[in-house]
């Protein structure tokens, strides 16, 4: 049994499932940042409208959000191993019709057999780390893990850049299909079947509901930034998103006899304080990653490729800390590390809300090395602590809920970002920008200018509207990092709720609890 302690051979078995979850997963975070580095190429090349092309990004979100609270339901009903090699194998085929598609409507199918590949595998390879690794490890175990969560959406924009400015913008696609043929063999190989003990009943109203719900929700946070809160549409899916989700919980506690989704697991004190800090986290620490792509590139004039190297000591800092963070969980537990993390979030937060015009590259680089720091200390360890708090049979059931309403954060999170950004711009300003966006396709630029990066030969009128817009992006850019600054403050007093030292820590099996009462 796998919860039983580990002789030599059943170490060498714990490196394996590691080896294949990591494999598997970098694959599908990858892909995200990828794809939006090639947006406007992928626009070009189909000559889509903006609005067309939204659908290019928005459906892929749409379908990983709707699948991830299921996936912990089919992982019990049909084994985790098959389900994860199920996600595997969809992202993959999705991945091959993505390079193949002769139409945007045919890319825009393929990013949705995309997302429900990437909803079904990812929130199940932390439940294998943790039915796989003794509780004194785990730490470490979703340590080197966290390795792939911070360096994937850091390479993509150097990948994807690459693969654009080399005209081979297709194999943003096609380069996941032998990676994830590779990760399918591995996981079929390395990974155990283990016996299916009680199959659940689907709940059909659970299903219905939370695919309304989060689909609403996420739809309309996708569009928040393009038709703005007011908008009779964003309101619309908001309240529909709103109300199925209530009635989700409803469902969930009081009628279904197997819910989805088990919201009871919020009701441990620790499962329900990591998943508060996480749900900060993401706004305070990603909401902000969102932001310094836009900066280089719509402010300072820097290229896709040329971001991903400036963002890339983001990436080496979290991906050197975080299995350091495992470590060290194990030893003293998750407040030291949460705790300090987010202090150094803090400063380093309000650094970047004092970006200027002119800000030299080099120290932006250095805030961000900084800021990977804070990564690799806060996002696995919050994660890991919840999961930490989940008795066995019920990893895969906790790791879908964590995963999806942290993502349901995340994106309305963004949208919140976007809007205080965008409302430090004035309406001559923002008519210039839509004028620019409504531009045709095959008129659009190749690479982005620079606001703030203005050519000596353009005529004393344009001078003056780019440097215009370049002051009020400025403004927003400041305004929007104060407001990240607020969620770190916020996120480092619930970190001292979490436990570990200085009071005593007996490791991460003295945080699971029995399995709540239905």
């Amino acid at each position: 049994m796998s919860n039983q302690p580990a002789s030599e051979g059943r170490l060498a078995y714990k490196w394996k499932v590691l080896i294949s979850v990591i494999f598997g997963i970098f694959m599908i975070i990858l892909d995200t940042t990828v794809v939006n580095v090639a947006f406007q190429t992928l626009r070009r090349e189909y000559g889509a409208s903006l609005n067309e092309a939204q659908w290019i990004i928005s459906i892929y979100v749409l379908a990983l959000g709707i699948t991830t609270p299921v996936s912990g339901f089919l992982a019990d009903r049909f084994g985790l191993k098959r389900i994860y090699i199920w996600g595997l194998g969809i992202f993959t085929i999705g991945s091959f019709l993505c390079g193949l598609a002769p139409s945007l409507w045919a890319l825009v199918a393929a990013r949705a057999l995309q997302g429900i590949g990437g909803g079904m595998a990812q929130p199940l390879g932390p439940a294998l780390l943790y039915r796989t690794f003794p509780p004194k490890e785990q730490g470490v175990a979703l340590g080197y893990f966290g390795i792939a969560l911070v360096v994937a959406p850091a390479m993509g924009p150097i990948l994807g850049g690459f693969l654009v400015d080399i005209d081979l913008w297709r194999w943003i696609f096609f380069i996941n299909v032998p990676i994830g043929i590779v990760g399918i063999v591995l996981a079929s190989r390395f990974l155990r079947t283990e016996p299916i003990e009680c199959k659940p009943r689907l709940d059909p109203l659970g299903l219905i509901t939370s695919v309304i719900g989060f689909g609403s929700l996420l739809y309309a946070a996708t569009h928040v930034a393009e038709s703005g809160w007011t908008s009779s549409s964003v309101i619309v899916w908001f309240v529909v998103g709103t109300v199925a989700l209530i009635t989700f919980a409803i469902i969930e506690l009081f009628v279904a006899k197997e819910p989805l989704l088990d919201l009871r697991l919020f009701a441990n004190r620790n499962f329900l304080t990591a998943g508060l800090i996480g749900y900060v986290t993401v706004l305070a620490l990603f909401g902000a990653e969102f932001l310094m792509p836009l900066y280089l590139q719509s402010l300072r004039g820097l290229s896709a490729l040329d971001t991903g190297i400036v963002l890339l000591p983001l990436a080496v800092a979290a991906g050197i800390t975080t299995p350091i963070a495992g470590r060290l969980y194990d030893k003293i537990g998750p407040r030291p590390l949460v705790v300090t993390g987010f202090g150094l979030l803090i400063i380093n937060t309000w650094q970047l809300a004092q970006l200027q015009a002119d800000t030299p590259i080099w120290w932006i680089a250095v805030l961000l090395a900084l800021r990977g720091v804070a990564l690799g200390m806060t996002v696995q360890t919050t994660f890991a602590t919840a999961l930490a708090s989940v008795p066995r049979p019920l990893l895969p059931r906790g790791s879908s809920l964590i995963n999806s309403t942290r993502f349901v954060v995340q994106s309305i999170g963004v949208a919140i970002l976007a809007t205080v950004l965008a409302s430090a711009i004035s309406p001559e300003v923002r008519a210039q920008q839509q004028q620019l966006q409504a531009t045709p396709a095959s008129e659009s630029p190749a690479q982005p200018f620079g606001l703030c990066e203005t050519p000596d030969d353009l005529t004393p009128e344009l001078r003056a509207g780019m440097q215009q817009a370049c002051n009020e992006n400025v403004i927003g850019f400041e305004r929007t990092y104060l407001l990240t600054f607020y969620f770190a403050i916020a996120a480092l007093v619930i970190a001292f709720f979490m436990p570990g030292w200085p009071l005593g820590w007996q490791g991460r099996g003295s945080l699971e609890q029995p399995s709540p009462a239905h």
